[in-house]
């Protein structure tokens, strides 16, 4: 096994993942929570910038949603991280754990330049376009995490 994969797996975080079932339970917890707020807050946006609710000002949404995604998305690193420090040599064995965190990099990266660029206040945006590649991400993060479950 590789040092630091031997290093992470016998930190106290690790050990503590491991032998504690209520500690991993309540970890695992967070982390759908975070996932909750995070693609409840992405989709809803998402959805507005593909067409939905065209009375709601895409501004307005975002100032709302964008710091909840926020939220959930540093709740869910931060969980992840625990859960992933319960088998760290097992996790990155799995493939579809490894599309999962590129889906996460793409999907992080796909909003922090769209926000960059101030594109919510630019009138003739096809919003659309950033909306569904945003969407069709996110939906892949949520399906690969769930698969884990069920992949060597």
């Amino acid at each position: 096994m590789d040092p630091l994969i031997e290093t992470l797996a016998a930190s106290d975080p690790a050990q503590m993942m491991r032998s504690g079932r209520w500690i991993y339970a309540a970890v695992s917890g967070g982390h759908v929570l975070g996932i909750a707020l995070l693609v409840g807050a992405i989709a809803s946006l998402d959805l507005r910038l593909i067409g939905l609710w065209p009375t709601v000002p895409v501004p307005d949404l975002a100032r709302v949603l964008v710091p909840v995604a926020a939220i959930g998305l540093t709740l869910a690193i931060v969980t992840g991280v625990l859960l992933f420090l319960a088998g760290p040599a097992d996790y990155l064995q799995m493939r579809l754990f490894l599309l999962k965190l590129t889906l996460i990099a793409c999907g992080t990266g796909h909003a922090v330049w769209f926000h960059s660029t101030n594109s919510f206040a630019r009138p003739g945006v096809a919003l659309w376009r950033v909306g569904l590649p945003s969407l069709l991400i996110w939906l892949a993060v949520l399906i690969c995490g769930r698969m884990l479950a069920f992949v060597d």
